[in-house]
């Protein structure tokens, strides 16, 4: 069963996909009636999936939207919107669907069946392994206890979680302030890649890809049960890397 959000500030719209989530057998834990509220349901809530509106008070859906990845990117949003034109902006945010209302009630157990099918592991065969590239580095770290001094051999993942930046490796886990962004910029060029917008990955410890809906791919990683989302545009960048 997969925990559900809804965010629309229309009381009969978050009725109409109250009533379709909980006829195709899944929760419906929070209800959100503007973009703020959302943002904050969301980090309480940690839902599978948000049916998110766009035009909403305090701040649109699309923001609404990106806040939340910045806090868990493996939610889930749905658009579902009276709106067809902010649907570039929205892929660009990886959503899952988007959905023009008014939309055929269907449509909403159809999507999530697919998410239930995703997260239950029915999917395409995986690419065949990167090869591995030596290269021998270290990573000075700063963080709110001073500075670490972390082998890049040993970095697995690095991700944005709670709005902040984790580095894991197989033994430990680093919070810093610093962004992706600047940490891509220090790390050996040959040995990590930017998946994702919230995702770092150590080459060498790609075992598996495989897709994870429309526009994303699942990415596992060796030595741990931590694994990455990867872009589609990526996905044929890493492809380009090693042919």
């Amino acid at each position: 069963m997969l925990k559900v959000m809804i965010a629309d500030d229309n009381d009969g719209m978050r009725l109409i996909l109250k009533k379709a989530v909980e006829k195709s057998g899944h929760a419906v834990a929070g209800e959100a009636r503007g973009g703020e509220e959302a943002v904050r349901m969301a980090e309480e809530l940690h839902p599978d999936v948000i049916f998110m509106d766009i035009e909403m008070p305090d701040i649109d859906g699309v923001e609404a939207a990106r806040r939340i990845q910045d806090i868990d990117p493996r939610i889930f949003i749905i658009f579902a919107t009276a709106h067809e034109e902010y649907r570039k902006e929205a892929f660009e945010l990886y959503a899952f669907d988007y959905l023009v209302k008014p939309f055929e009630i269907k449509r909403i157990g159809e999507t999530l069946e697919r998410i239930e099918n995703l997260r239950a592991g029915k999917m395409a065969e995986p690419v065949e392994q990167p090869k591995k590239v030596p290269h021998s580095s270290k990573l000075l770290l700063r963080h709110k206890d001073g500075m670490s001094l972390i082998d890049a051999n040993d970095i697995i993942l690095i991700q944005r979680e709670n709005r902040s930046t984790v580095i894991y490796t197989p033994t430990e886990k680093h919070v810093t302030s610093e962004t992706l962004s600047e940490l891509e910029q220090r790390l050996p060029y040959d040995k990590f890649f930017r998946c994702h917008k919230s995702y770092i990955v150590n080459i060498e410890r790609i075992t598996r890809i495989y897709p994870y809906g429309r526009w994303t791919y699942i990415v596992k990683l060796k030595d741990t049960d931590l694994d990455a989302l990867m872009t589609q545009e990526r996905y044929a960048m890493l492809q380009e890397y090693f042919t």
